[in-house]
Parts: C-alpha cells; sequence; structure tokens
C-alpha cells in the first residue's frame, strides 16, 4: 500500500517548481506507458488501472486499485524484464498480480467482463526523482511532466497535459509528509487533485467527459462494530468520510472541469466536515486542530456567494418563467459559469494546507499515537453514551421547535434549519450502529431539509429581487410572486418537520 499526496502545477509555477526540485541529488528518466482495459470498462468502472510501462531500459507490470482512505491506494509492480532495442511490450499477464489486494481486485473484474484486454491509451513522460530527509523519515518526490495520449496514431488523437507532483512517504511517520506537503505546495502554489493519469486517459476516450459531482455515500464500518464507535477511530472514518466527497468536487473545480452541482456538493461536504469536528470532538478531546476550522468556514462563505445567485436561484427561476414573468431570471449570474471563480477560492493555500493535514489525520490507523495535545480518546462503551446522548439532545431541540415553527423569526427557522443537518449528517456518521429504524429515520429528514431548503432560496431571491427593481422594474413581478409564495412554503415546512420519526437507539457493540 503506498500513502501519498498528488498535487497539480499551475503552468506560471512550473519553471520555479523544477528549479526547486533539481537543488538536490536527484534522477531522472524517461517513461512510456501502455493502459488496458477491457471493451466494457471493467476496470475503469471499478477504479482499477492496469498498464505496462517503460521505465529506462526496464518494463514494469503494475495494477492500482482503489484505498481505504484519502491518502493510501493498493499497487503492485512487477519487472517484466530488460526493453528491447525494438521497443516492443511484453505482453500484459494479469495472473502475475495473484495474492495481492490489488491483483485478486483486478482478476475478479476481469472475470466479470464481457470481453479481453485491449490498449486503451497511453502516457509519454519525464519524470525526476528526489528524496527529502524529515526527521524520522524519508519522503520521496516525483514531478512529472508529458502528456497522456487516447487514439494514437488515427485521426482521432487527443491528449491531455501531466503536470503533477507527488509526494510518496518511504519512511517515517505521516506527520512528516504531511509538513513536506505544505511546506511544497503552499510555496509554489500547488493543489490536490484525485484525478490521475488513468482517468485522464479515460476522459480522453469518451465523446463528452463530464464526471458527476461527488454526493455523501453511506458510512460503512471498517471492522467489528466495537472497533467502528472507539472515539478516535470513528473520529478518523468521519473525517475521511467527508473528504472523500469534497476531494472529489474540489479536484474537478480546480481543473476547470467542475460546474454548479460540483460547487454545490462541496459545501455540502465542507458542511457535514465541520459537524463531524464540532461534534466528534468530545470523542477524542484535544485530536483536532482548530486551525482547520477558519479555511474551512472561509471556502463555505465564498462558494456559498456564488451558489446564491447560480444553482440556488435556478429551480425558482423556471417556476416564475412558468408563472410568466416578464424577465425571471434578472438576478442570475450571466457572466460565466461559477468554476472559473470558484477554481480561485478552493485553490487557495489555506484551504489546501488544511485539506492535507486533515488527509494525514485520517490516514492514520486506529491504533496511531495520541496527537500532540489530545488527550484519552473514548472508548467504544462511552462513545455510544456520548454520542445517543448528542443525537436525543439535537432531536429534542429539533422538536421543541417544530411545535410553533410558523410563529418562530426567521432567524430561529434558520437556525432550526441549520440544526436538523446537524442531527442529519450526525446519525450518518453513526448510521452503521443505528438499529432497525435507523433507515427509516434517515429517510424521514430529508422532506423537511428539502422544504426548508427551498424556503430559505424563495426569501433569498426575494431579496435578490427587491434590489434589483430599483434597475429593472420588471422585477416587481417576482417579488409579488415570491411574497405570495411565504405562506404556502412556510405550510409545506410544518407538514414535512410534523413527520420526523422518533430517534432511534444506537446498538451496543457486539449486538445485531
Amino acid at each position: 500500500m503506498e500513502i501519498e499526496y498528488k498535487f497539480c502545477i499551475p503552468s506560471q509555477r512550473l519553471a520555479a517548481l523544477q528549479a526547486a526540485v533539481l537543488r538536490g541529488a536527484h534522477a531522472q528518466i524517461r517513461m512510456e506507458a501502455r493502459y488496458f482495459d477491457t471493451a466494457d470498462g471493467a476496470l475503469s468502472s471499478r477504479g482499477i488501472a492496469f498498464r505496462l510501462r517503460r521505465e529506462g531500459d526496464r518494463w514494469v507490470q503494475t495494477v492500482k486499485a482503489l484505498g481505504n482512505g484519502p491518502l493510501d491506494r493498493e499497487e503492485h509492480n512487477l519487472d517484466r524484464g530488460q526493453a528491447h532495442a525494438t521497443g516492443s511490450a511484453p505482453e500484459p499477464q494479469p495472473e502475475l498480480h495473484a495474492d495481492t489486494v490489488a491483483g485478486t481486485r483486478l482478476l475478479g473484474a476481469l472475470q466479470a467482463a464481457s470481453g479481453p484486454l485491449a490498449e486503451t491509451y497511453g502516457t509519454e513522460m519525464d519524470r525526476v526523482t528526489r528524496d527529502i530527509a524529515f526527521q524520522g523519515g524519508v519522503v520521496e518526490m516525483a514531478l512529472d511532466t508529458g502528456r497522456v495520449i487516447a487514439h494514437r496514431g488515427t485521426p482521432q488523437e487527443k491528449e491531455a497535459r501531466i503536470c503533477e507532483l507527488e509526494l510518496e512517504l518511504k519512511a517515517g511517520p505521516l506527520a512528516g509528509l504531511a509538513v513536506v506537503a505544505a511546506r511544497w505546495a503552499t510555496r509554489h502554489g500547488l493543489y490536490l487533485s484525485t484525478i490521475s493519469k488513468a482517468e485522464r486517459g479515460e476522459r480522453l476516450l469518451a465523446p463528452q467527459w463530464a464526471r458527476p459531482a461527488t454526493k455523501a455515500s453511506p458510512m460503512k464500518t471498517s471492522g467489528s462494530l466495537r472497533h467502528f464507535l472507539d472515539g478516535r477511530a470513528l473520529q478518523r472514518a468521519a473525517v475521511a468520510h467527508c473528504l472523500h466527497q469534497i476531494l472529489g468536487n474540489a479536484s474537478e473545480i480546480v481543473e476547470g472541469g467542475g460546474h454548479a452541482e460540483h460547487v454545490h456538493q462541496l459545501r455540502i461536504g465542507i458542511r457535514r466536515l465541520r459537524t463531524a469536528l464540532r461534534e466528534l470532538a468530545p470523542l477524542a478531546p484535544g485530536a483536532f486542530n482548530p486551525a482547520w476550522e477558519p479555511p474551512l468556514v472561509d471556502v463555505f462563505q465564498r462558494l456559498g456567494q456564488l451558489r446564491d445567485q447560480g444553482q440556488a436561484l435556478q429551480s425558482i427561476v423556471a417556476d416564475l418563467r412558468d408563472a410568466g414573468a416578464p424577465v425571471s431570471d434578472v438576478c442570475t449570474t450571466t457572466n460565466g459559469a461559477p468554476g472559473a471563480s470558484a477554481a480561485a477560492i478552493v485553490r487557495t493555500p489555506a484551504f489546501q494546507a488544511a485539506l492535507i493535514e486533515l488527509m494525514a489525520f485520517a490516514a492514520q490507523g486506529r491504533n496511531a499515537p495520541a496527537a500532540n495535545g489530545e488527550d484519552q480518546a473514548l472508548d467504544a462503551k462511552d462513545s455510544r453514551r456520548m454520542l445517543q446522548k448528542r443525537l436525543r439532545s439535537l432531536h429534542a431541540q429539533v422538536r421543541h421547535d417544530v411545535q410553533d415553527f410558523a410563529a418562530l423569526p426567521v432567524e430561529e427557522q434558520h437556525r432550526l434549519r441549520k440544526r436538523l443537518k446537524r442531527l442529519r449528517y450526525l446519525a450518518e456518521f453513526v448510521a452503521p450502529a443505528l438499529d432497525a429504524e435507523g433507515e427509516s429515520f434517515l429517510a424521514s429528514l430529508q422532506p423537511a431539509l428539502t422544504a426548508l431548503g427551498r424556503l430559505g432560496d424563495e426569501r433569498l431571491a426575494h431579496t435578490l429581487y427587491s434590489k434589483a427593481t430599483a434597475t429593472d422594474p420588471r422585477a416587481w413581478f417576482a417579488v409579488g410572486w415570491l411574497a405570495a409564495r411565504q405562506g404556502l412554503a412556510v405550510a409545506d415546512c410544518e407538514k414535512a418537520l410534523a413527520h420526523i420519526a422518533d430517534m432511534p437507539r444506537l446498538r451496543k457493540a457486539g449486538k445485531r
């Protein structure tokens, strides 16, 4: 298993970075790779990459598969012998990777495939490697520049640029890798990306590539329930879970392929992470670094300003159009997609540095030593008791406000929505430990959150259209229509809130 960070390099910073890499003892090598898959994409659809790569005068066969966290991946390499003068590559032999984690996944995918392996795309790049020592360990740095090529030698030939810096932990503590990564990223304006060279090749093969926004997936245990509920283990699992959503969307945005839904899902990921940092902190006091919060808040709020005049108003604009509004989009953003502005926000050095630290925190094992200033973590029994208490408290607060929702001030209604989100996210973090009613409870929260979200969007739209009347009288139609909608939107919220289910219990460790 490899543990590494991968960064994209802004083109205007490449020359300075190359000079910095070459200052120390280093090695240079030319690499040319051939990637393989089946016609039905049996490997790429499962996050598996299989290649033969010429590294200098040797051929190396490699299989890569997804790991269990944001920093690790399963990988197995085999030397396939010296390269011939003709340049011809050996035939790929997947069976050579048997009895490895990545190889088992590769062979399983091929068994389910509908056809044989075939070459799909290739890479041509120059790699500069250098070891960086830190107290107690070593990091290997690899600077890759070159291109990915698809449909080589045909009229349809396409290519994509490779310009990446990888930092892999070779020896020592993970914290040392994070320090080195943060130093180089800050100094050279680097930004994290989870888009691999293999995925860049897959994008060239597709007629119109568009990676869907990454949404939150259900939490799962990685062992016994007792281990899952252990305070330190649950903290790390929840942070890793949030980072999967954050990094997937942030990578698309910083590389220019993101759209409004990526921005929206990134904000959800950040909100979920902030909930984890707030609600799970007592499980292992001192484990979370308070310095993570400010850059998370900054990016969340700045992206929110983009969304306010973008995706948040799209459905309202459509409804206004259906209602006969003379011009219903006078408040929407018209100067380009939000991706360009969002990319600059996500590349903010402070945000990137926080992500680097969070990834290192999440990648540490359950039995990792306590962080500086970290007090004793709660065991599974005490964690379960604390979480049950907090879930019941949030649920009771929501139920209290639901009783007279329409009479609450707007600020209190908005606070209820935020509290309901915290309840949902915290329940999702412990979903594997919820009793048989857990799934139906989580399902009962969604209609209320949808209704409250719509109410908030309509109020925002009313404010924006009211301001627009100063320069465009046609906005008065939207102001009147939205004012008339307020009572109905509040009633929708009351109806949905009334159907929130009772709070389920957390199962004891060992119970099923």
